[in-house]
């Protein structure tokens, strides 16, 4: 599974940032420089029980959420906007209802809107970085049967999911990431001021919270928050009394016709997808479903006439052997053209800016006033930062304490993975690591699922034949999650840098959060395992990227020789149009550059359909008229309308799957046929 913005992994631009114009001291106070300085209090009062309880619920909602994406297309947009709106939201509403019932409570500050925000993101963001809609749902036998017969798809190569191992795995690989780089935080926050752009948005964001404007808007938030989950939930319920069959309800309602629904053209009434269109950026959107116009409506149709030639009449279009062999590997082509591309350009950048950064021997990195002395806001930044020291030794023993525990529990889980693969993984991961906080710092593109998928090819090959494809899926997560980790830190850091947020009690945020995760994760992945249909290509729930990242482990064991007739051909082509684009989007003029799609967003299309671009193309246009409307009130009441859309429909999902597994059925299957 893949996100949709290239900050926290992925695969598309980030979504835009509400940053302050210059001197806009009412969206953004840290650049307020003359107001008066806030008093310091300890790290412990930023760390509270109501925070905890909050980070605990926002996780737990955006865990469904995120879970529900990655099982049906994997196309994860990024919610941090939306979970620091959700913890400003829910903390600001439970002090006024306490202060309406005459009860005292501490004040709600910046400080503890970051920490929850940070706890919640870091609990949530395990549900997609740990694996569960690609590299460990891969493992599973379904997944082992769809990718068929091969070399390196031996016998005995798949683990079914299960709550113990699932856990225990991911406590064994997310936590080295929160270490590797501690000692460096200095150096790359405050020394070298890189922007982290994804960490500064987030900041100027929580600090416009925060201010007289934000109060008075964050009344009207909560208002259309509550109004728009309220109808999304009551929606999604509605629509589960018309489900009571394969191929029911709204969900398959052929907007377009018959004929475009066979192909996967017709909007099926999401509000997660609509509400994930109105937060991602227009241009993904219209990616989306460009990459389904020429997937199912041209290319598909088109080698689905040389069925019999091209791939055998007799099996299966859920084969790897027949037409969803090509739809696999032109989504893989596209996936890999852009990011080896991107993976390229970021790692030189990185060293062109290490290589500056080193021959100027001293960077000046303090913000001057006209009369060029330090600002005193920044002066108490920094001293906040540094007060929050956190001791290099303790970080090194715990990442080695850390090491030990993998290296030991990793092979009794997979006995396909040598504890060797683990110690290298291990021993790469803070280079690896270092390389790309710098790069994230640099363009906010954080490339740990590049390196996870570089990981997965080396290892996979290594291991051979027998082994390839577990220790390939294995290790590969391993190395992804110690660096994806470490540079969401490093943005986590940014944050509270600008918000004057102690170091210690993001790490202890974060620690928690992924705790968190580790734990509610696995626990919600088998409720919805369990409940549903997961992995089903012709189904709901696809997981679309499972078979993906199965069938790069197997391309890493057995070369281009597993792949169809004509399907190199394919991909080559398709290889080089991904990296065409991305080089387009970075050498044409701005004004032309903006309407140049992005590969990564056409390639889920490919494999899934058509539906939620459709949906996410509702979201976007809702947005662009509702900008040409009323921008002001647009601008503060898209993230608010868009998590109400987007959690009201995702929490459905939890209470659908009690009823399943409890065998109750909706009453009505609604469907439609063509007319006699």
């Amino acid at each position: 599974m893949e996100a949709v913005i290239p900050d926290r992994t992925r695969i598309a631009p980030e979504i835009e940032k509400h940053v302050a114009a210059e001197g806009d001291r009412e969206s953004d106070p840290a650049l307020a420089l003359e107001r008066e300085l806030e008093p310091v209090g300890r790290w412990q009062d930023e760390l509270t029980v109501r925070g905890m309880v909050a980070a605990l619920l926002i996780g737990f909602i955006y865990t469904v959420i995120v879970m529900k994406i990655a099982l049906t297309t994997g196309l994860v947009p990024t919610l941090n906007v939306s979970a620091a709106l959700l913890s400003f939201l829910a903390l600001r509403g439970w002090t006024r209802l306490l202060d309406r019932f005459g009860i005292v409570s501490r004040p709600f500050t910046r400080q503890e809107n970051t920490i929850v925000q940070t706890c919640g993101v870091a609990c949530y963001t395990i549900a997609f970085a740990g694996g569960f809609g690609s590299t460990l749902l891969g493992l599973n036998k379904n997944t082992y049967e769809l990718a068929g017969d091969s070399p390196g798809n031996g016998p005995g190569s798949y683990k079914e999911p299960g709550i113990g191992w699932m856990t225990a795995f991911l406590f064994s690989c997310s936590f080295g990431g929160l270490l590797t780089l501690i000692p460096l935080r200095q150096v790359l926050v405050v020394d070298y001021k890189l922007v982290y752009p994804s960490g500064t948005a987030t900041a100027v964001l929580i600090n416009g919270f925060h201010t007289t404007q934000g109060d008075k808007n964050s009344k009207k938030q909560i208002r259309g928050f509550l109004k728009y989950f309220g109808g999304s939930f009551l929606w999604s319920f509605f629509q589960w009394f018309y489900t009571g069959g394969d191929v029911c309800g709204f969900v398959q309602f052929p907007t377009f016709g018959l004929k475009a629904w066979k192909q996967t053209f017709f909007f099926d009434f999401s509000m997660t997808y609509v509400g994930a269109g109105m937060i991602c950026p227009h241009i993904v959107n219209i990616s989306t479903l460009l990459g389904a116009i020429l997937s199912y409506g041209i290319l598909w149709p088109l080698i689905s006439k040389n069925k019999g030639d091209w791939y055998p009449a007799n099996v299966k279009e859920s084969s790897m052997k027949s037409l969803y062999g090509y739809k696999a590997f032109i989504c893989i082509a596209l996936i890999m053209g852009d990011g080896l591309y991107h993976f390229t350009k970021i790692i030189t950048i990185t060293f062109k800016g290490m290589y500056r950064q080193f021959i100027r021997k001293r960077v000046d990195n303090r913000v001057k006033d006209v009369d060029n002395t330090v600002s005193l806001e920044d002066l108490q930044r920094d001293e906040i930062f540094r007060k929050g020291h956190i001791p290099s030794w303790m970080a090194y023993t715990g990442y080695a304490l850390l090491s030990v525990i993998a290296v030991v529990t990793t092979p009794i889980m997979f006995q396909q993975v040598k504890w060797y693969y683990v110690v290298i993984a291990y021993v790469v991961a803070p280079m690896l690591g270092f390389a790309n906080s710098y790069g994230t710092g640099l363009t906010d593109i954080n490339m740990g699922y590049n390196y996870g998928k570089i990981g997965l090819f080396v290892f996979a090959g290594w291991a051979g034949r027998d082994n390839g494809v577990v220790a390939g899926l294995v290790v590969g997560t391993c190395v992804k999650q110690l660096v994806l980790i470490s540079a969401d830190l490093m943005q986590d850091f940014k944050t509270s840098y600008l918000t004057q947020t102690s170091p210690r009690s993001m790490m202890v945020a974060q620690a928690v959060g992924t705790a968190m995760g580790c734990i509610v994760s696995p626990l919600t992945f088998m409720l919805f395992y369990k409940a549903f249909d997961i992995g089903n290509p012709d189904g709901t729930w696809k997981a679309p990227y499972a078979l993906i990242y199965r069938n790069m482990a197997i391309l890493g064991v057995e070369g281009f020789s597993v792949l169809p007739k004509y399907c190199l051909a394919l991909s080559a082509g398709f290889f080089a149009f991904a990296a065409v684009l991305s080089i387009a989007r970075d050498v044409m003029p701005h004004r032309y550059r903006q309407y140049v799609p992005l590969p990564m967003a056409m390639a889920v299309p490919f494999l899934v359909g058509g539906s939620f671009a459709i949906d996410m193309c509702i979201g976007s246009l809702v947005v662009f008229v509702w900008n040409k409307i009323k921008k002001k009130e647009a601008d503060f009441m898209v993230p608010a309308v868009a998590s109400g859309l987007i959690c009201g429909d995702g929490i459905w999902t939890f209470p659908s799957s009690i009823l399943a597994l409890a065998k109750i059925k909706p009453p009505i299957c609604m469907n439609f046929t063509p007319a006699p």
